[in-house]
């Protein structure tokens, strides 16, 4: 391994180079500007929009709304967040709104174009917006450029991602990857995780990969937003029989100072088994450590049993059961953690 005119041996070489942003192929994209460059800006924007409907847009978008900024967040697909729960994704939508996030759906950018103190956004309605910044958050791709991965034989995907196997090690024996460069799941803690894998599997007594079912999952929006296990589509398709329970409420905090904030709980449940499918809550601190979990359910004298497993926790905090044995019991469900 190079590095500047200093070479370097090892018996094995790990690549953990992450990912970059995506840009749109459309003329003046490089009049936007991407989330690496969005703490080193050089004003703040009164006008910003963002393109994009995935974790970094939406984040992004109440980062910036809270502060004041006129944001207009615009987005290919019906709703933000594909692959979450349906009606978790419409409950986060409606609340962003509330707060004055302005959404344009099922809408494309077809160009920009630099006027003075900004840019003019050209969209695929026929609409036209005005922007002292805009945003793009269109997705990420392996930061795999410079590494001379063609001149090892180094095997990628389609994608540009390092193809590994079960143990992280690439077509070269002695070369391993882990995190956004291999594509799979693109979570800090699962690259952490990966991570530990690889060395077990190199130093220690244990050869096994990471667990990639029920990854808790914590977007920091605004409202936040938490979800593990399956969503109500995915379980109608798994399981003959479901049953979903959900609610939307004001958290006691807003109750009492009049804050027009609420909250969304969600859990599906297959029967006759009484197995804890999936579990969805936005709203009301479910970002907090408190409310994040991995958690797999087991009929268990009628009631609802959950119990943790070894899996990569969300987001920065730490894995607790106690927020699906507080939803089960909000639904009168009996429970035994």
């Amino acid at each position: 391994m190079a590095v500047d005119e200093a070479r370097y041996t090892a018996r094995f070489i790990i690549i953990a180079t992450g990912s970059r942003p995506m840009r749109p192929d459309i003329p003046g994209q490089e009049l936007a500007v991407t989330s690496d460059e969005a703490f080193s800006l050089p004003h703040f924007p009164k006008r910003l929009v963002i393109v994009g409907g995935g974790y970094i847009a939406v984040e992004f978008a109440g980062i910036f709304n809270g502060m004041g900024a006129h944001t207009t967040l615009i987005h290919r697909g019906t709703l933000v967040l594909r692959g979450f729960d349906d009606d978790a994704r419409g409950f986060l939508a409606e609340q962003m709104q509330k707060k004055g996030v302005s959404f344009r759906f099922d809408t494309e950018v077809n160009a920009l174009t630099r006027i003075p103190g900004g840019s003019r956004v050209s969209l695929s309605t026929g609409e036209d917006l005005e922007a002292d910044l805009v945003m793009v958050a269109i997705g990420r791709v392996p930061q795999v450029s410079g590494l001379g991965l063609d001149a090892l034989g180094i095997a990628r995907a389609e994608s540009g991602a390092i193809v590994v196997n079960d143990e992280y090690r690439s077509s070269v024996p002695s070369v391993y990857a882990i995190g956004d460069v291999i594509d799979r799941v693109r979570l800090t803690p699962l690259a952490i995780a990966e991570g530990m894998a690889v060395s077990r599997c190199l130093f220690g007594n244990a050869a096994h990969g990471v667990d990639y079912d029920n990854i808790p999952t914590a977007v920091f929006s605004q409202p936040e937003l938490a979800t593990v296990g399956l969503t109500e589509a995915s379980a109608r398709a798994r399981f003959d029989q479901i049953k979903v329970y959900k609610t939307r409420f004001t958290p006691l905090k807003y109750t009492l100072s009049g804050r027009d904030e609420r909250a969304f709980l969600k859990l599906i449940v297959a029967t006759p088994s009484d197995r804890v499918a999936g579990a969805h809550g936005a709203g009301g601190g479910r970002s907090d450590p408190r409310h994040r979990h991995r958690s797999q359910g087991r009929g268990h004298q009628g009631g609802v049993r959950c119990h943790l497993g070894h899996t990569p926790h969300a987001g920065r905090g730490i894995r607790d059961s106690a927020p699906v044995a507080s939803i089960a019991c909000g639904f009168n469900l009996q429970t035994h953690v």
